[in-house]
């Protein structure tokens, strides 16, 4: 308990005993549930103040086992093994640590599950939703009082700077959810949101300092149920980022490690090679996969040890209390490549089976689609199967969409790259759980990928919101925001209209150009169109081989039936509905979505143009 401590004399079995409600104990998970599958319950005890080494741990509390007791190498650690019955009642479970004649007592809280059960929150993602993905930092600034909060190591506040803190948080994000909705987004997902007490470069979130704390910039705990709250009030979801692969270098279990196996520790520093190809290579070398799992991914962000039980177990529980405390709807994890692998099964089957709905995609940025299903629930015949949904879909982009813009159609250049990345679905077990997106924090924005052009923009918007997969749009994409990703700050930059001082403002389009008003009517209107669209939401795909820079595929089901038209080329092209009879027999025509237009069964695509028809009979 926080505040003063009090001291009590007790008398226990003939001796006398000085027992101290501690303040200056930490529990990890700092609760835990009742009723929960995962009733096994591992909690990890820390005190800078005290000495665990020799301690014995008794608890009295219906329905609460004690099962073992762990210690460490570091005596200010002591781990508890607790199994929890199915009749246990929430409650304050005292857990007394006996010291020869001193007594600790922590109070570990057994609360009720959230409400709902499940039932309003880890429902998961699907293609039925468009996922709008922004950083809190750089979005809006909703209680300026938060800024800067005293004590933390970062004291920067520099909207001027691309890499200091803007003061954006998670207020600033449950001030705009109807600009969200009228976008046509269900899901939110942000860079993270645990507490980064890092001396610099803490805007992105990538480096926790804390897991079982939300960052007070962004608002803490309370914001975040509040956004939670929020997001589910509108039958929206959300998705947390998740990084299990490394924390902050400030991170207290970096810090102050329970044991010297907590972290991967090489003779100097050692980075990873950043390399996929040596985890499924049948040539490849030991050091060579080492080097890419076990490497540092950079001196600031150290590699934690999942092959260390009480590591495992510390993540594990920490994801599976952070749906049930916040409402977690699903999980995008954060360089999924450089985790072990058999961790990350061990994971994710975990979240699956407290929560059976939730879902998981994972960061794999890597080179060949063969590689990228490797990391999935795939088709390959391999000794390693992964049971990760989905990923990022970093093919469909870099070997699909981004050269379908900027190269001219060959054989197998331009658009037909986009057509031949999808055909290689065949390897996952279910492409639809991909998520497909045109830019993220990491990468050189759309508008500045294709040469600032505003009509290859909206193809890609076009494709985004209508291809197989569940679609990312980064927040600014809407109003042609742009930046180069090097460095990466560059494509960080501030959402206009989320901070009071603001000339430009997105959620008023005032002082919005023309072209950028209509780029956010464009996507409106697909994001619209797309959310009550059947055939895009649980229909099927169906594409046409490209000719001549004119790539064609369907989305459909036996409700709807919804015609694609891609003109990647720099001259008009003849569309003839003739020429995909498989699906366009029985219809008469069409309806363009954004334009409204009256589409014939013969008409013309102007160039570098994209179409979406719903086809009517």
């Amino acid at each position: 308990m926080k505040g003063s401590a009090r001291v009590i004399i007790v008398t226990i079995i003939g001796f006398l005993f000085l027992t101290i409600q501690a303040n200056a104990t930490e529990a990890y998970p700092s609760n835990w549930f009742v009723q929960m599958k995962w009733n096994k319950v591992q909690v990890l005890l820390r005190s800078t103040d005290a000495d665990f080494s020799s301690s014995s741990i008794a608890i009295n509390y219906p329905g609460v086992t004690l099962n073992k007791v762990h210690h460490f190498e570091n005596g200010h650690y002591i781990a508890v093994d607790l199994v929890i019955a199915p009749t246990a009642k929430p409650g304050d479970v005292k857990i007394q640590i006996k010291d020869g004649n001193r007594i600790t007592s922590h109070v570990w809280p057994l609360k009720p599950r959230r409400k709902g059960n499940g039932t309003s929150f880890a429902q998961g993602v699907n293609q039925s939703d468009l996922i709008y993905f922004l950083m809190p930092d750089r979005f809006s600034n909703g209680d300026p009082s938060n800024d800067r909060i005293a004590g933390l190591k970062d004291q920067s506040l520099n909207r001027d700077s691309i890499f200091l803190r803007h003061g954006g948080d998670l207020k600033g994000v449950q001030n705009h959810l109807d600009y969200l909705q009228d976008l046509g987004a269900t899901t939110l997902w942000m860079t993270p949101i645990l507490e980064n007490d890092m001396p610099d470069r803490t805007e992105h979130g990538y480096a926790a300092t804390n897991h079982y704390a939300v960052e007070k910039r962004f608002g803490g705990e309370t914001a975040y149920l509040a956004l939670s709250d929020a997001l589910h009030a509108r039958g929206m979801k959300l998705i947390q980022d998740a990084v299990y692969n490394h924390v902050g270098r400030f991170h207290f279990l970096v810090q102050d490690a329970p044991a010297k196996d907590w972290l991967h520790q090489w003779p100097k520093f050692t980075q990873t090679n950043y390399k996929d190809q040596p985890v499924f290579d049948p040539h490849a070398s030991v050091q060579d996969k080492r080097k890419l799992a076990d490497g540092w991914f950079t001196t600031e962000m150290p590699d934690v040890n999942h092959e260390n039980e009480f590591v495992a177990n510390y993540l594990i529980q920490h994801a599976i209390w952070s749906v049930e405390t916040f409402g977690i709807d699903g999980w995008r994890i954060d360089t999924y490549i450089y985790n072990d692998l058999a961790f990350m099964n061990r994971c994710n089957q975990a979240l699956e089976t407290e929560f059976p709905k939730i879902t998981s995609f994972g960061e794999c940025w890597v080179h060949g689609t063969a590689n990228q299903a490797y990391f999935a629930q795939n088709n390959i015949n391999t000794p390693f199967k992964s049971n990760l949904q989905g990923v990022a879909d970093f093919q469909t982009l870099l070997y699909g969409i981004q050269p379908a813009l900027n190269e001219k159609f060959g054989w197998m250049e331009g658009v037909s790259k986009l057509y031949n990345t999808l055909s290689n679905d065949f390897l996952y077990k279910d492409a639809t759980r991909n998520v497909i997106f045109l830019d993220n924090h990491d990468m050189t924005r759309i508008l500045s990928q294709v040469g600032e052009s505003i009509p290859k923009v909206k193809m890609g918007v076009a494709w985004l919101m209508t291809c197989r997969g569940i679609p990312q749009l980064y927040y600014g994409t809407e109003v042609l925001m742009k930046g180069i990703s090097n460095p990466d700050g560059w494509v960080r930059l501030d959402f206009p209209g989320g901070w009071a001082e603001d000339k430009k403002n997105t959620f008023t389009q005032e002082g919005l150009t023309p072209a950028e008003i209509d780029m956010l009517s464009f996507t409106k209107k697909l994001g619209q169109f797309r959310k009550s669209s059947t055939a895009i939401t649980k229909g099927k795909m169906m594409q046409y081989l490209p000719n001549e820079g004119l790539y064609v595929y369907f989305r459909y089901d036996d409700n709807q039936t919804v015609m694609c038209v891609m003109n990647t080329s720099e001259q008009d092209r003849n569309v003839d509905f003739s020429d995909y009879k498989e699906r366009t027999n029985g219809f008469a025509g069409g309806k363009e979505v954004v334009s409204g237009k009256t589409i014939a069964k013969q008409f013309k695509i102007p160039a570098l143009t994209m179409q979406v028809i719903e086809l009517t009979k």
